[in-house]
């Protein structure tokens, strides 16, 4: 499957843009009546990609006295137990939901935008030229755990994997998360029958389920092409920036009063819909993920633009302070102490202190 027609199928319905929907050979979107939607299997209008498993979650062994019993796959990987399996199953299962559509609510729609964000950055950093290796190899690292964190998952998956190079990877054994998923699906599409009660697709479908979570897995890793927000009228320059972490670094470094007059065009035109609404969110988290995250600084230099439009630049900081909480992670790793921004703190004592206390 071609992630990126996927992805813009994906973004299609979330935003109800109205575009001609995408056709692929084993899944369809449809939209369910509370306003999420799901991909189910065409084949099989019943069963969803996200529960095709769902029967076969492992049994929790921390609610059972001395478990005896073994992992699926311990034929593959003797150094895997019964609990390191659990986090495996979550692992597939958020990974997989990167492709379901959640209806929002003010409870859920922070995590629903950062899951999203830092699944669609993960995609992008390979293909960055102008931050050196240690610095994509840090936001590889700060994007990956908010993945995690905004889905969410529990602590022990939250901290069980990490990149090696390129390599997602079980931190404690050592076993490629792309390797774990090739023989989690080839094992059940090859005992299907074993199975039979409790998986409800078929031997192909599995391998369709397979060659999907792979794909989503590359997007994470930054072995697949970079994905891009598609276009949308009006709003050209400023997918340019976002689709091109490369421009958009060396525009903000040739000249940021051009970053920060998109900004400001974009905050004129109201964002008229969820999309555009959406790419701007994103736009401004760049400039904290991108910028701030290195040089926490420039968050003067943007006070400063926009000196002689308060509301507006009121409304930015609050945006990239309370949209997400990127900045305050940023900070708390960076040992910064927004007290010694008074500026800041004098034209947003509000938000900051709800923020901060």
């Amino acid at each position: 499957m071609n992630l990126q027609y996927l992805y813009n199928e994906y973004l299609n319905i979330k935003f109800n843009r109205d575009l001609p929907a995408s056709h692929f050979d084993y899944f369809e979107y449809d939209v369910l009546e509370d306003g999420s939607a799901q991909l189910f299997f065409v084949d099989q209008k019943n069963e969803a990609f996200l529960e095709w498993a769902e029967e076969l979650q492992p049994r929790d062994p921390y609610y059972i006295n001395n478990p005896s019993w073994k992992p699926v796959l311990s034929s593959f990987y003797k150094q895997l137990n019964i609990y390191d399996e659990q986090t495996f199953y979550y692992l597939l299962f958020t990974i997989n939901s990167t492709t379901a559509i959640h209806s929002i609510n003010p409870y859920n729609a922070m995590n629903d935008f950062m899951k999203n964000y830092c699944f669609f950055q993960l995609a992008q950093l390979s293909a960055i030229t102008r931050l050196n290796d240690e610095q994509k190899r840090q936001l590889k690292d700060f994007f990956f755990f908010f993945y995690l964190y905004a889905h969410p998952v529990n602590e022990e998956t939250l901290y069980a994997f990490s990149f090696n190079g390129q390599d997602l990877v079980h931190t404690k054994s050592n076993i490629q998360i792309e390797h774990y998923f090739n023989n989690y699906h080839d094992y059940y599409s090859e005992n299907s029958e074993k199975f039979h009660h409790q998986l409800l697709i078929t031997p192909h479908e599995v391998i369709a389920c397979k060659n999907l979570t792979l794909e989503l897995l590359r997007a994470i890793e930054g072995k697949s092409s970079k994905l891009i927000m598609p276009p949308e009228e009006g709003m050209e320059t400023v997918l340019r920036l976002i689709n091109d972490v490369d421009y958009f670094l060396q525009t903000y470094t040739d000249n940021k009063a051009t970053v920060y007059d998109v900004m400001k065009n974009v905050l004129a035109d109201h964002c008229s819909n969820p999309y555009q609404n959406y790419c701007f969110h994103t736009l401004l988290q760049n400039y904290v993920t991108y910028v701030l995250y290195f040089q926490f600084d420039e968050i003067n230099n943007l006070v400063d633009y926009f000196r002689d439009s308060p509301l507006w630049c009121k409304l930015i900081i609050n945006k990239i302070f309370a949209d997400t909480i990127f900045l305050q992670k940023i900070m708390r790793q960076g040992h910064i102490d927004i007290n010694e921004y008074p500026h800041i703190i004098k034209l947003f004592e509000k938000e900051t202190r709800r923020i901060y206390l």
